[in-house]
């Protein structure tokens, strides 16, 4: 059987565990927050009205191309491709090249800075592997301009992080709607996380600043997976509603 994405890839060791897909979305949701494209997400009113669930699709439609079969990967792609396309029609505009290309680049980049705070630096022929799968996911989604190494892109990573994010009203907003739909303390551990994984720009944008909490929390999270209770710090942090949908991540 082919698969999109090699059985022993870095990839599927990334995207099968909860943990690093947790950390994946706690930098994904506060970029997100100052791409200048947000406006985008809030068109359709389904990322104010769930931020949350919003952002878990997204990281449930990466999931399921890294886990697929070829042919089924390149369906649930083309899938993805749809979607925005309706919501193009339904606007009357196109979403810029520059803002899928920001969405895909914040999958590489936070799958990278996820594994390696939880796990260990990723040698040299990982992050070109990680970079291969997320760009053959752009390609096949027709998204122009892509760079075609691992080296090019994060030339251009640093130059969207530059000219395309900025903060608004949108930021504020979403922002307001987080600590509303996690609640006072996982709103500060949210914040925690997001000031450890975000690059520089984001967190400059969002004053998200140190994070002496998460890196006194990070070693002792890291001894409980070892013996197998994560769970136990996990469930403390988690929305009861999003329990069983993050759980279900880990790939055995």
């Amino acid at each position: 059987m082919k698969w999109f994405v090699k059985q022993d890839s870095i990839v599927r060791k990334i995207w099968g565990k909860a943990d690093t897909i947790l950390f994946i979305f706690a930098g994904a949701s506060a970029e997100f927050a100052v791409n200048k494209a947000v406006d985008w997400l809030y068109f359709t009113g389904k990322l104010p009205a769930d931020p949350l669930g919003r952002l878990f699709s997204t990281v449930t439609y990466a999931r399921k191309i890294v886990f697929a079969e070829y042919d089924e990967a390149l369906k649930a792609i083309d899938q993805i491709t749809a979607i925005h396309k309706e919501v193009e029609n339904k606007r009357g505009a196109q979403i810029p090249d520059w803002a899928y290309r920001d969405v895909l680049f914040m999958l590489i980049d936070y799958s990278i800075r996820s594994f390696e705070l939880l796990e260990r630096k990723l040698t040299a022929a990982e992050l070109a592997e990680i970079f291969q799968v997320f760009n053959q996911v752009g390609l096949r989604m027709g998204i122009a301009g892509l760079p075609d190494s691992y080296e090019k892109w994060k030339v251009m990573r640093e130059e969207h992080l530059r000219d395309n994010l900025i903060k608004s009203s949108y930021s504020i907003d979403l922002y307001k709607q987080y600590k509303k739909h996690l609640g006072f303390g996982r709103y500060y551990l949210l914040k925690q996380v997001q000031g450890e994984i975000a690059p520089w720009r984001v967190n400059e944008l969002l004053d998200l600043g140190r994070a002496p909490l998460i890196r006194l929390i990070l070693p002792v999270y890291k001894g409980m997976r070892k013996i197998r209770l994560q769970n136990i710090l996990r469930n403390l942090i988690l929305p009861e509603q999003y329990k069983p949908q993050i759980l279900n991540l880990d790939t055995r």
